[in-house]
């Protein structure tokens, strides 16, 4: 890692030095971090294959390279492609990425699969956005808006390194705050533990979770015939109350509340549902998220 080690000595907490290339520049998260990226101390280089991708990176007042112009001599080089082609492309990347520089992906999956490429002297870095927590005090009208983070409204971010070295975080962090501003902290953890929060944690259970009650109030108005208003005024106030009662215990349920949660979880929840906590079912879910019949860890 000579030349990350020799870039961190001399810049210290100096972004401006650094040089990141942005893959996938034109995509839903490729615009989102970049427009972070554009305004920080970094050389950012942007490249995009898609023509209607392009468009966009240019409509931002960027230019868009080549891949390979991108990553050339870049410190950290962020792939913002779907899932699904990650290894396609770290295969076609990687081998051009200068001694001493870091690849950084956004999702844990394609990482803890072992489908990225690697080499001796390039890092591979993870960073998943938390996104602006349920529970964040909102001062203002742009922090309201910014459901989603990298806006206004703080948030939180959990990243990983393959294999663990100082000088690594150090750069990656100075990145990862940047792509994700603002940020409250980075939580840093292994691959594996990245990817059981992320799916399994969070969109396994809890993105299920958010689309069951969307049913739940589809079923409440379309079958039982409650006013749409009145059904969504009782569902939003009480998933407020639920999840600051159950996640940070600010009021007790009630014991006729207890009942029905569960009758609820005796009629809705399997018995044997931790089970996707386990390894292999781990392995199941990223599989099918990446199209491949197994993963290669």
């Amino acid at each position: 890692m000579t030349d990350l080690a020799e870039t961190t000595a001399t810049t210290g907490t100096d972004t401006g030095a650094l040089t990141v290339a942005v893959i996938g520049a034109g995509g839903k998260m490729g615009m989102r971090v970049s427009n972070n990226l554009d305004t920080s101390a970094f050389t950012v280089r942007y490249a995009e294959n898609s023509p209607a991708g392009q468009e966009r990176v240019r409509a931002a007042g960027r230019e868009v390279v080549d891949s390979a112009t991108a990553v050339d001599g870049a410190d950290v080089v962020v792939l913002a492609v779907p899932d699904v082609v990650l290894g396609a492309v770290s295969q076609d990347l990687v081998p051009r990425m200068k001694g001493g520089s870091i690849l950084l992906t956004l999702d844990p999956a394609a990482a803890y699969a072992g489908l990225l490429a690697s080499r001796e002297g390039v890092a591979q870095a993870v960073a998943h956005p938390c996104h602006p927590s349920v529970f964040l005090e909102r001062r203002t009208d742009a922090e309201y808006a910014d459901t989603f983070g990298g806006i206004a409204a703080p948030q939180e971010v959990v990243a990983a390194l393959e294999v663990d070295d100082e000088q690594v975080r150090t750069v990656a962090e100075q990145v990862i705050t940047t792509i994700y501003a603002p940020v409250i902290q980075v939580h840093w953890v292994s691959v594996k533990q990245l990817a059981v929060l992320e799916p399994t944690l969070v969109e396994t259970i809890a993105c299920m979770v958010g689309a069951l009650l969307k049913e739940a109030l589809d079923e409440t108005v379309n079958t039982v015939g409650v006013p749409a208003e009145a059904a969504r005024a009782m569902l939003w106030g009480h998933v407020g109350i639920a999840l600051t009662n159950a996640l940070r215990g600010s009021n007790p349920f009630s014991e006729a509340c207890h009942i029905a949660m569960d009758y609820g979880r005796g009629s809705i929840v399997k018995d044997d549902w931790k089970k996707i906590f386990r390894d292999d079912e781990l392995d199941t879910v990223i599989a099918r998220m990446l199209r491949i019949d197994a993963v290669r860890r």
